[in-house]
């Protein structure tokens, strides 16, 4: 088995678990950027001691790359943070940015968004 097995995505506008990747319309190889990560933009999701997001992690993976990167990590308290981050990145070539949510009671989410030079 592989973790891939388990994690799920799906239509951002039907589903309050996958994470919305938001970036600006144009971006320059090497300039710094904000890359929003929101989970529950269109469909709230709960956020309470026993339901919420744990966690985001962003990636990019290149076009020309064999290996996934890390970019950030981002841990949430329940009840006192909603499931928004911000994340300043700069990247040298056009790739993908894959971010994934984890809710504690439905696990692991992704989604992935296109950025090109």
């Amino acid at each position: 088995m592989a973790i891939g097995e388990y994690v799920k995505s799906a239509d951002w506008k039907s589903e309050k678990h996958v994470p919305v990747i938001e970036i600006p319309d144009s971006v320059k190889p090497g300039e710094a950027f904000n890359v929003q990560i929101t989970v529950g933009k269109e469909i709230s999701h709960p956020n309470t001691i026993e339901h919420h997001i744990k966690w985001f992690d962003l990636y990019v993976m290149y076009d020309d790359g064999q290996f996934l990167i890390h970019l950030g990590h981002i841990e949430f308290t329940p009840v006192n943070t909603q499931p928004t981050a911000v994340f300043n990145v700069k990247l040298e070539k056009s790739g993908s940015l894959i971010a994934t949510s984890y809710c504690n009671i439905h696990g692991l989410w992704e989604s992935s968004k296109r950025v090109e030079f």
